[in-house]
């Protein structure tokens, strides 16, 4: 058996690792890379594999980071079915062909605009490519053992983090291997926490916060008193925001805030046709996280949905104070990047980031206090104040990790530590094996390792 890192290594996006054994070739996630130009650019270079000679590809949850390559892999040749939980089929329903369509406007406005070096610009793939590959999608419920040969089987248990997240654990032959995904967190106020680990003989487990811990301030006190200072100065306050996962849970809180008082009752905005399919679904996925079906309505309902291109820009320029909540997360693609152009020059406004920023992406340069900030090939000065919430995260911390892995059943042979920045994970790696006394290590991008 023999486990190919294709992504997810060095950084916290780009998921991908081939397992081969035998003569079976199996992809556990199939996640585009962000951030980074050099790290974009992988997402146009070959695979080291051909697709087509690929038997099937494995999914821990939707999103684009773990799923978004999946409609070029399709585009160039792979025919092999695509396993999931339901909800991740779902969402990744919602999710690819949307990218597909910003990968299509990309290229249309750097073509329009001429600020690509590409003559033409050209989309890493289109809409209708993603729309196709979900006919490889096929669903593989929680708990239920999937073979794909005599002695080659696979099954999902709950991972937290957002709805569909799952640990794959594989069994090839005599070994077994696990890939944690993107793991919750135990108290999240949404999710279901992330089921104990069987064991086997080796673990993939992710870093994204291996060497920090989550705040202890309540996230809803932090996020009203963001709301109530902005509002006293009749400020916007635009919520750049995960449509999948995140966005459902500002919306909790919002909901929580406004139901105690706590806050003005400013309109809210979900500007994200992806965050409002996606709130759809977890009213319909209600028994894959922790609310009623009743309570997920009145959450979901706080909100006013704007689907419309026409409804976006009429809200970018009312100038009422207002809570907008729009795609992406990173402020990397969008709408959310014409409202940050309408609302990031006014100091009486907050751009309120609430989750990871990877290197190289706009929320990464906000944070970091750049004042000039470039979209759609111009530059924007940043005079909206800009500010973080740190402990509303869906991944686990450093310390939840471990609390986590110290219940697993049996302890791995060894332990790889990925889907994190060079510091996090050898941080985690440190802690694997001091704490645990666990045999770890950090693999680099594209290493093979004979298991």
């Amino acid at each position: 058996m023999q486990l190919t890192f294709l992504g997810a290594t060095g950084t916290v996006t780009g998921s991908k690792y081939l397992l081969e054994y035998g003569e079976h070739k199996i992809l556990i996630d199939c996640g585009l890379f962000q951030g980074f130009k050099d790290l974009r650019l992988r997402n146009w270079q070959a695979l080291p594999v051909d697709p087509a000679d690929i038997d099937a590809v494995i999914l821990t949850h939707a999103h684009i980071d773990h799923s978004g390559y999946v409609p070029l892999l399709c585009k160039d040749g792979f025919k092999g079915p695509v396993y999931a939980t339901p909800a991740t089929t779902d969402l990744c329903k919602i999710l690819l062909p949307d990218s597909g369509y910003l990968h299509e406007e990309d290229a249309r406005r750097a073509n329009r605009l001429g600020y690509s070096r590409h003559k033409p610009a050209l989309a890493l793939y289109t809409r209708d490519d993603a729309v196709s590959s979900l006919d490889h999608f096929k669903e593989i419920p929680y708990g239920t053992p999937h073979y794909i040969a005599d002695d080659l089987h696979f099954s999902f248990s709950r991972a937290g983090h957002i709805l569909g997240a799952a640990i794959v654990t594989i069994k090839a032959g005599n070994k077994t291997i696990q890939f944690s995904g993107d793991v919750g967190r135990p108290d999240d106020p949404i999710m279901k926490p992330p089921a104990v680990l069987s064991g086997g003989d080796y673990l993939l487990i992710e870093s994204t916060y291996g060497d920090r811990q989550h705040g202890e301030e309540n996230p809803a006190d932090e996020l009203g008193a963001v709301i109530k200072k902005t509002a006293s100065i009749g400020g916007t306050i635009l919520i750049p925001t995960f449509a999948v996962g995140r966005a459902q849970s500002i919306l909790y809180f919002i909901h929580k805030l406004k139901e105690n008082n706590d806050i003005p009752d400013l309109p809210v905005f979900v500007d994200s046709p992806m965050a409002t399919n996606a709130s759809a679904l977890m009213c319909r996925h209600h028994r894959d996280h922790k609310l009623s079906e009743t309570h997920c309505a009145a959450v979901c309902n706080g909100a006013a949905y704007t689907r419309t291109v026409e409804d976006s820009k009429a809200l970018g320029a009312s100038p009422m104070p207002k809570v907008i909540i729009s795609a992406s997360g990173m402020a990397t693609g969008g709408r959310v990047l014409h409202h940050l152009k309408n609302l990031m020059g006014d100091p009486k406004n907050c751009i309120l980031f609430t989750g990871f920023q990877a290197g190289g992406t706009r929320g990464e340069a906000m944070l970091a206090g750049e004042e000039m900030i470039k979209i759609h090939g111009a530059m924007y000065k940043l005079r909206a104040r800009v500010e973080a919430l740190d402990n509303i995260s869906a991944h686990a911390d450093a310390d939840e990790i471990i609390t986590w892995l110290k219940k697993c059943k049996k302890a791995p042979k060894h332990t790889f530590i990925t889907h994190g920045d060079f510091g996090p994970a050898h941080a985690l790696k440190r802690r694997v094996r001091d704490e645990l006394g666990w045999e770890a290590s950090v693999p680099d991008y594209l290493d093979k390792i004979r298991l």
